[in-house]
């Protein structure tokens, strides 16, 4: 039997928004499985600044004495098992670039782990909520609070939250579904602009076909909602 994906849910705390430039100041991870943890304040090795150190309360003091992440890049890596699955919350725009990044710097291979960004997926699967911040999720989903911007406070939120969001689909198919085209309910523009994409009548369909409409990038999603609606 191969080994079933591992999600392993993290975060990181950094010296600002600038993977290129900027140095990460603590990781933690969470392990819902074995119900273990990975935190560590890292020693960025540039001075931390004082807007990051009014979010995350980390100083200069605090990491003087830390590891520098090449110290810390194999733990962190023998706490994930082969086929992680690293969760974050806007893991594609930040955490996973930081990661990458400070791995490039050490040398230390990481591994080809799936990632998957909890922004995106309640973005995408809660488009009627005003606000998608992991804060405003909390609320919405009744997590008690906790200190936020500090790294394992983060994950264990996270992960509470997420399994609210997903309910009992499986790893592999949160992977699947974050990929998939989301499937349009209305027609976005054109002559049947807000009409209901069941109604859009098939030699329309087949007009935007053969004028090539449904080529064009933008439009794929609504060729992937013409296709399931058995239009195309």
């Amino acid at each position: 039997m191969s080994e079933r994906r591992r999600p392993i849910f993290y975060d990181t705390e950094t010296t600002g928004l600038r993977a290129d430039k900027d140095r990460i100041i603590e990781i933690a991870a969470y392990d819902p499985v074995e119900n273990r943890s990975f935190v560590e304040l890292v020693n960025p090795g540039i001075p931390i600044p004082p807007e990051c150190t009014a979010l995350s309360k980390i100083t200069d003091d605090m990491v003087q004495r830390a590891a520098s992440f090449k110290e810390i890049a194999e733990q962190f890596l023998a706490f994930c098992p082969k086929k992680t699955v690293l969760i974050a919350h806007n893991n594609d725009a930040f955490d996973k670039l930081f990661l990458q990044a400070e791995y490039k710097r050490t040398g230390v291979a990481l591994p080809s782990f799936d990632y998957v960004d909890t922004l995106k997926w309640a973005k995408k699967y809660r488009p009627d909520l005003p606000r998608h911040s992991l804060q405003s999720l909390r609320e919405v989903y009744g997590v008690p609070a906790n200190q936020a911007h500090r790294a394992l406070d983060d994950v264990i939120v996270l992960h509470r939250v997420f399994m609210a969001m997903i309910d009992d689909i499986p790893i592999d198919t949160v992977l699947e579904l974050l990929v998939r085209p989301q499937i349009l309910n209305r027609m976005p523009f054109g002559k049947h602009q807000g009409k209901p994409l069941a109604e859009i009548p098939k030699s329309y369909v087949a007009w935007l076909k053969e004028n090539g409409a449904l080529d064009k990038a933008e439009n794929q999603q609504l060729r992937a909602s013409f296709e399931q609606l058995g239009l195309l």
